[in-house]
């Protein structure tokens, strides 16, 4: 297997910078769906991402008990409810956003579980699926059919294990991931040390990020980057590519104030303007690239 390596020249072939003219109307509608009773950090750190990351208007979608937490902690972000208190049980909304995120703290109660298949019966959205989404679909493996084909899926490695079952070294891990990619027409974010993205036989390894990484709500955080990227009309490969590299770079960015240590998911969040900066020719940061 020989992998892409996404450096400054692969990232800067799929960057492009934002139109000087551009309004909040254009800028990108994302949805994130998730959460439950003492999970809603896990959304609102994906939705905070996806502002951070360009997008011009997100929403959340939520159990009952997490609007006021959403809406205090992120006043930029706009709430919707589930008729459920504690967790997601009907996904229902009035409007077309142009991407959507699900999965970061929804759980897996056998009442969102069914949610899940309904809303995946019904979208028609640019879909980015994560967490315990991603858990239930190991369960349920036929809903595969309903998955749109270029879904990007973003599995930390025990999630992949469900999804492809276990292999024994690596070749054989890579090799289920592409058959698994090439048989569901699905984008894979294999998150990792490096990480790396899998789009049938084209296989991409990131060049960036570091061990700070490896701290909790960081693959909300990416989800929410990636769902953002996709809403702003990114390729669902590009919009993958692009959230990763820029998900990486944040905590190298940061290493030298932080440590490893004290870098948590909300630094990724902080540095995400910082990233972008790399790209946009700022000498403070080119050594970075």
């Amino acid at each position: 297997m020989k992998a892409i390596i996404l450096d400054k020249t692969e990232i800067l072939k799929r960057y492009k910078p934002i139109d000087k003219h551009t309004h909040k109307g254009i800028q990108g509608h994302a949805l994130l769906i998730g959460g439950s009773y003492g999970k809603i950090g896990s959304i609102c750190l994906a939705s905070k991402a996806a502002l951070k990351t360009g997008c011009g208007l997100v929403i959340a979608f939520v159990p009952k008990c997490g609007y006021e937490i959403v809406q205090i902690s992120i006043p930029e972000v706009m709430v919707l409810t589930d008729v459920s208190e504690k967790f997601i049980s009907n996904i229902s909304f009035d409007f077309n956003p142009q991407a959507i995120g699900i999965g970061p703290g929804i759980g897996q109660e056998v009442v969102t579980q069914n949610a899940f298949h309904e809303f995946l019966r019904m979208n028609k959205s640019p879909l980015v699926i994560d967490a315990d989404a991603l858990n239930i679909l190991s369960l349920n493996k036929s809903w595969f059919s309903l998955i749109k084909p270029k879904t990007i899926l973003t599995p930390h490695p025990k999630e992949l294990e469900r999804l492809i079952g276990k292999w024994s070294s690596e070749k054989e891990k890579f090799d289920k991931t592409i058959a698994f990619s090439i048989q569901y027409n699905l984008v894979i974010v294999m998150k990792g040390a490096p990480t790396y993205i899998i789009d049938g036989q084209t296989v991409y390894e990131n060049s960036t990020g570091n061990a700070a990484l490896a701290t909790a709500g960081s693959g909300d955080v990416l989800t929410g980057m990636i769902t953002s990227l996709l809403a702003q009309s990114c390729e669902p490969i590009n919009a993958a590519i692009l959230g990763v590299y820029l998900h990486g770079l944040t905590a190298d960015i940061a290493l030298p104030e932080t440590g490893y240590q004290s870098f948590i998911a909300s630094s990724i969040i902080s540095n995400i303007g910082k990233a972008y900066l790399t790209l946009e020719n700022n000498d403070k940061y080119q050594e970075l690239l």
